[in-house]
């Protein structure tokens, strides 16, 4: 079978060589000029758990497996890779009773989880300050770009073919193939390209690649900017692994953190405030069309009317240094706006349905003989692999449909 898979950030990749090495003939086009550029290639490397997650939902089935297909593919790869573990804090007495339905969560999906004291959470890194704390023993980090150039490798090796620079525009299915239009960087000279099968990972454009070919996304894509820092030198030494607060249950992200770095240091953060562009890793990147997109959909003011104080505490904390480092050093007390060094940015692609309500779950859509992924937010790199099994499955079933 001949398919077209489209992007070339992990998911995609993932897929392209899942389906490679059953013997499809695959082509991936990316519009960038390297893999990993987006999503994949911007996040803190952390391999999650699954602890998070509604049980029986699709990221923490897929989430779990994955913190064991990961690290052992990373191995096997010779990616650099780190099973490290983390803690998750409850600073105050306030927050022990959301830690306790955390601990539930993590249990129910099979996550090796357990809370202790203060005195125990001190045992992994001495200068936490915590009244509870959950130890998660598979968490890790590792090497996203490095794990990609390996699956980039397979789709290569067992015959397939990556294309750089080359934009997806569109597709529609005619009878028993996918006719799909391209163009190359920079210019107006349309590609046709017939396939058997057509899979779109479409990451931050994910809505409006589907709506090119005909399928209701279902949701819009509303780009949240995560800004970090790394800690300097001094600082860096007082983290061991990573600690995370405990998340605020209204609000779709995990909030400030600090991780230890595959390759030496520890980042710190994200926070997440509206991107003005969908790849905008800038505060002066600024798309009108892409504004033009989040501000004219319902969902986003209905979010927003929903969540206005802890969007405004996120406004506050991008423009603010000393409010960023305050968040830390409830965490590990001491951390000041000095210890702070600038990172680079990320962009999560989060879809949000027109009542508000954010999609909260992984979400394919189908038609014959294509699979979009439409929404595919954090823990999609620690799932990657099983992510990739079940569009093999999806797929399957869009073609004989």
């Amino acid at each position: 079978m001949r398919v077209l898979v489209v992007g070339a950030g992990i998911i995609g990749l993932a897929t392209a060589a899942r389906l490679a090495q059953r013997g499809d003939d695959v082509l991936v086009v990316e519009k960038e000029p390297d893999l990993a550029q987006h999503q994949t290639g911007r996040n803190s490397g952390v391999i999650h758990s699954g602890l998070y997650y509604a049980p029986g939902s699709l990221k923490a089935r897929l989430g779990a497996a994955g913190a064991r297909s990961m690290p052992e593919f990373a191995r096997a790869q010779g990616v650099d890779v780190e099973t490290c573990g983390k803690l998750v804090v409850a600073v105050d007495d306030a927050e022990v009773p959301r830690l306790q339905v955390l601990a539930e969560r993590g249990a129910a999906n099979g996550v090796d989880v357990r809370m202790i004291g203060p005195a125990e959470a001190r045992d992994y890194e001495p200068e936490v300050s915590c009244v509870a704390a959950l130890r998660v023993e598979s968490t890790g980090i590792v090497d996203y770009r490095g794990v990609c150039q390996a699956l980039a490798a397979q789709v290569l090796d067992a015959g397939g073919e990556i294309r750089y620079g080359l934009a997806f525009r569109g597709a529609r299915t005619e009878g028993t193939q996918v006719r799909a239009w391209l163009d190359a960087a920079g210019s107006t000279d349309r590609q046709d390209v017939a396939a058997d099968a057509v899979v779109v990972c479409g990451g931050l454009q994910a809505d409006r690649l589907a709506t090119s070919c005909g399928v209701d996304p279902g949701a819009r894509i509303v780009p949240f900017r995560g800004e970090y820092f790394e800690l300097g030198p001094a600082a860096s030494t007082r983290v061991r692994g990573l600690i995370y607060p405990v998340p605020d249950p209204r609000f779709p992200f995990l909030g400030v953190h600090l991780t230890k770095m595959i390759g030496g240091g520890v980042h710190a953060g994200p926070n997440a405030v509206l991107a003005l562009a969908r790849e905008g890793y800038r505060r002066r990147d600024v798309s009108v069309t892409d504004m033009a997109d989040a501000l004219s959909w319902p969902g986003l003011w209905r979010l927003g009317a929903r969540n206005w104080a802890p969007g405004a505490r996120e406004v506050a904390r991008s423009m603010s240094a000393a409010l960023f480092a305050q968040s830390l050093s409830r965490l590990v007390p001491g951390i000041t706006p000095d210890d702070l060094v600038p990172a680079p940015a990320g962009v999560r692609a989060q879809a949000l349905k027109r009542d508000g309500s954010l999609v909260d779950d992984f979400l394919l859509r189908t038609r014959p003989r294509q699979v979009h992924v439409i929404n595919a937010p954090s823990p999609a790199a620690t799932a990657s692999l099983e992510i990739a099994k079940h569009i093999e499955s999806t797929l399957d079933a869009a073609v004989a449909a």
